[in-house]
């Protein structure tokens, strides 16, 4: 009766989902610049009684939102509203931009849209159940910015915010078989670290300095300072090498980099004074992530002293490994179960073929991949998960849901979100499936079975003393004793949030309010 009247909510507000959904979507911002969507979230929980404090953890676009129906536990859960600049697709069967923007703006990929959105679905559907029924507990939800860099969560940990958990549920779109309308079991997430490398070459008039120097330091036809764009290059580079090392010793892990800021555009015969690159870590264990960061800073101090800079690490993000619960990931399966894996109807349908057909392929009658409508058992996929990785290794892939579950018992449920099935030796462009996130045939599908099946689980978290019991015995047990325990991880973050950098971002001037690399003639 209790879950029912959370389903019957999903049911009754689908429209409003989908208006949600498509809303995050076209607003498309990215890693810590998440304004607009950080006040939709805060204007609506709001408005459904929540009481939200704002910029939670010293981060402008983080929040966090409690309701209390009387005594009873407290259940978490978040929405993630960033997206990827370059990814900025139109909800159309074409490759192109949103309308009036550059492509290189941002945009939804996993799409972090639906993800909030179903999480936050969930969450007023179980409130709704809450107070029909007159059932207590405390719901807390958060606002997670930038996760693409693994930013907020770590921060949100070291400060506190989550050691009054009882669970935690996360919930992501399909994006890896087999984790697709499942839940995780024993192989979690890893370690993500993520930095920025900083260099300044602050006193470049003492580059071959001499008697007969030119009066004018770095005068048009004087020898200059390499500078802090030559150091960017030789870290770049050395940074490679490091990787390709690493990798071809056959551990599973990744290291990606980007340019955030290089000499400022200086075109003349003076140094770039200042350069920046960020760096992301997906490996394993913490200790592996600490080993790498220690080749980074050996890279890093080299490329300063070649070119006449200084050097400083910044920290983005220490997010720890996962920690499994199989109570919770029980429980929820059994609502996944009951609800069913999403269905895509004949409009989603058409829209795919229409994708297909504009990349020259003859429309399927099936034109989605079978097993975004398919449930796989938690341990199939387990099993599954472990042939693609060497025995010894207990994490793979990387995502900050992770920092949950060292405070709280955390499940991790994954559903289907559209996904096209190709035909043999065809891969899709990214854009194919980032277009679908904005259509609300294509979408819908999975923010609803996602809504119904967390808020049927935080229901479950609040009813079932046995389940909560079970799932806090197994924490403490994996965690050595708790909180504190001899297992249990501290939070890693030791930094302030890194919301001062030149991160990509929409800007507003005289021509408007645009991406900030401006949109040429012929974009958009």
């Amino acid at each position: 009766m209790v879950k029912t009247a959370a389903r019957a909510w999903v049911a009754a507000h689908a429209e409003a989902l989908s208006d949600w959904t498509r809303t995050i979507w076209d607003f498309g911002e990215t890693a810590w610049r998440e304004y607009r969507s950080c006040d939709f979230y805060v204007d609506l929980l709001r408005r459904e009684g929540f009481t939200v404090e704002e910029g939670s953890g010293g981060m402008p676009t983080a929040f966090c939102a409690t309701w209390e129906n009387g005594p009873g536990p407290t259940i978490g859960g978040y929405a993630e509203y960033d997206g990827i600049p370059g990814n900025c697709q139109a909800a159309a069967p074409k490759k192109g931009p949103r309308a009036g923007l550059s492509p290189h703006a941002g945009g939804h990929t996993d799409p972090h849209s639906g993800l909030g959105i179903g999480s936050l679905g969930g969450f007023l559907a179980a409130k709704a159940a809450m107070e029909a029924h007159g059932i207590g507990g405390r719901l807390k939800f958060f606002g997670e910015p930038a996760e693409k860099v693994r930013g907020s969560k770590p921060l949100h940990a070291a400060a506190g915010y989550y050691d009054d958990l009882d669970a935690a549920i996360s919930f992501h779109p399909f994006y890896m078989a087999p984790l697709c309308n499942t839940v995780r079991w024993d192989t979690h997430c890893g370690a993500g670290y993520a930095m920025i490398y900083e260099f300044t070459c602050d006193a470049p008039e003492t580059w071959m300095a001499g008697t007969d120097a030119s009066p004018i330091p770095a005068s048009h036809a004087s020898a200059r300072a390499p500078g802090a764009n030559d150091a960017l290059v030789a870290m770049l580079q050395s940074a490679k090498a490091l990787k390709e090392h690493v990798m071809a010793s056959g551990e599973s892990w990744s290291m990606n980099e980007a340019i955030l800021t290089a000499g400022q555009a200086t075109a003349d015969n003076i140094p770039a004074q200042i350069a920046q690159a960020t760096f992301i870590i997906r490996i394993s264990e913490v200790a592996q992530a600490e080993h790498v960061v220690r080749g980074l800073d050996h890279f890093a101090d080299c490329a300063a002293r070649l070119t006449h800079c200084s050097w400083r690490r910044h920290w983005v993000a220490k997010s720890r490994p996962g920690l499994p619960n199989h109570a919770m990931a029980r429980a929820t399966y059994a609502n996944l179960q009951a609800v069913g894996a999403p269905q895509w109807g004949d409009k989603a349908a058409a829209f795919a073929r229409d994708i297909q057909k504009e990349l020259g392929l003859d429309p399927m009658d099936q034109p989605f991949l079978p097993m975004i409508s398919e449930l796989i058992d938690p341990e199939v996929a387990e099993k599954r998960i472990r042939r693609m990785i060497p025995p010894d290794q207990r994490h793979f892939t990387s995502d900050d849901y992770t920092e949950y579950c060292w405070h709280a018992p955390t499940v991790r449920l994954y559903i289907g979100r559209p996904a096209l099935a190709a035909p043999p030796g065809f891969a899709y462009p990214a854009w194919a499936m980032n277009a679908m996130g904005g259509h609300p045939a294509c979408i819908d599908p999975m923010v609803q079975t996602a809504a119904q099946v967390v808020g049927m689980t935080v229901l479950d978290c609040l009813t079932n003393p046995g389940l909560l019991d079970e799932a806090k015995a197994e924490f403490t047990q994996r965690t050595g004793g708790g909180v504190g325990g001899t297992d249990w991880i501290p939070p890693l973050a030791d930094y302030p949030p890194p919301i001062h950098f030149r991160w990509p971002e929409y800007v507003t001037t005289r021509r408007g309010t645009e991406w900030w690399i401006p949109t040429m003639p012929g974009e958009g």
